[in-house]
């Protein structure tokens, strides 16, 4: 027990000292924006350049916030499922049970960027530091805009037709809504889509939407259908 608590310390440790160390870019990406170059995300995602370093999004984005999806559970008292931030897994060996965490992380400025990650690690913190960023390697610009035959008002406040996609047994479909609506969803949907800057809109689910996984993987494949023709949909 002793030994497992010191290799743990250790761990900590290494890992505390790699968020203090300075940043070296190591891309011509990180190079230019360390250099002052490029601004702004959203030159970047416009040009289509691939963010290979978590560093890039931290510094033209310094504003960026995040939200767990809490997509594990456990049984709570007196019937139930009582929600926690990751998901536990095991896999049967010679010396018994290895278990393994999964977490998601969803992050935005609120302004139109959304990234979402999705990591693994035997520890539940090491697990959501990974997909926090794996999250920023997967950025996108969502599209938006005043969609909704109820309102025409040309502004920004929504999105400007309706978008579906799946993810298992989950589809989620948003359809644009006018303005003062809100966000017309659950708590989880609520917070992702405020994240992305989404002020009105309505969401259509369908399925096991219980498994929270597929439903946020759904709702981020509905937000980057935006960026594409009415007809790709």
């Amino acid at each position: 027990m002793m030994q497992k608590r010191w290799k743990r310390g250790r761990r900590d440790d290494r890992r505390r000292d790699e968020e203090a160390r300075p940043w070296y870019p190591r891309t011509k990406l990180g190079k230019q924006v360390q250099k002052g170059e490029i601004t702004s995300l959203a030159e970047v995602l416009t040009r289509g350049e691939v963010i290979l370093e978590p560093e890039i999004v931290d510094a033209l984005v310094p504003e960026l916030k995040e939200e767990i999806i809490q997509i594990g559970g456990s049984p709570g008292k007196g019937g139930g499922v009582r929600r926690t931030p990751t998901k536990r897994t095991a896999r049967m060996h010679k010396s018994g049970r290895r278990y393994k965490m999964s977490a998601m992380v969803v992050v935005g400025d609120g302004k139109g960027l959304l990234g979402l990650g999705k990591a693994a690690s035997r520890e539940n913190r090491t697990a959501i530091s990974k997909a926090t960023l794996q999250a920023k390697l997967n950025m996108m610009m969502i599209r938006k805009g005043c969609g909704s035959w109820e309102c025409a008002c040309g502004g920004a406040h929504s999105i400007p037709f309706k978008a579906t996609a799946s993810c298992g047994s989950v589809s989620v479909s948003l359809i644009p809504g006018p303005k003062g609506l809100g966000v017309v969803a659950n708590e989880t949907c609520r917070r992702v889509l405020g994240l992305a800057g989404i002020q009105d809109v309505w969401v259509q689910t369908f399925g096991q939407t219980s498994t929270r996984a597929n439903l946020i993987t759904a709702l981020f494949g509905a937000l980057s259908r935006l960026n594409h023709t009415k007809g790709g949909l």
